[in-house]
Parts: C-alpha cells; sequence; structure tokens
C-alpha cells in the first residue's frame, strides 16, 4: 500500500487497516510454518504496511504530556 493512500485515511480508519494487516500478518506466518505459503515475499511486504501505518498514526495524534 503507499504512503500516499494511506494519509488520505482518517485515524479510525488507519486503526482498523493496521488491525487488518495484522490478521493477514498471523495467517501468513501460519501459512509458512505449515508450508502452504506460495509468495514467501508477502510477509515482510505486509510488516512494512504496518510499520507505514503505525508512523502515519503517530503523526496524525497529538502527542500527550510535555
Amino acid at each position: 500500500m503507499k504512503t500516499k493512500d494511506l494519509r488520505l485515511l482518517s485515524e479510525g480508519e488507519l486503526i482498523h487497516k493496521e488491525k487488518e494487516l495484522h490478521e493477514e500478518l498471523f495467517n501468513l506466518r501460519f501459512q509458512h510454518a505449515t508450508g502452504q505459503l506460495e509468495n514467501t515475499m508477502r510477509i515482510p511486504q505486509v510488516k512494512r504496511d504496518i510499520a507505514r501505518v503505525k508512523t502515519i498514526l503517530k503523526g496524525k495524534v497529538p502527542s500527550k504530556g510535555k
């Protein structure tokens, strides 16, 4: 997923997207462990997408405290 597309999403949509990506990563790891995963490069792609979502979320949420 492109960063430009993620920036257009609201905070709630980004949180939902992060949950979806974590579920997909879990399923990919499960398939890999059982030998059913065909595209092994999908795992690092999903990890990068999760990192992108978290980075954008961090920029959107106002910092608390100091």
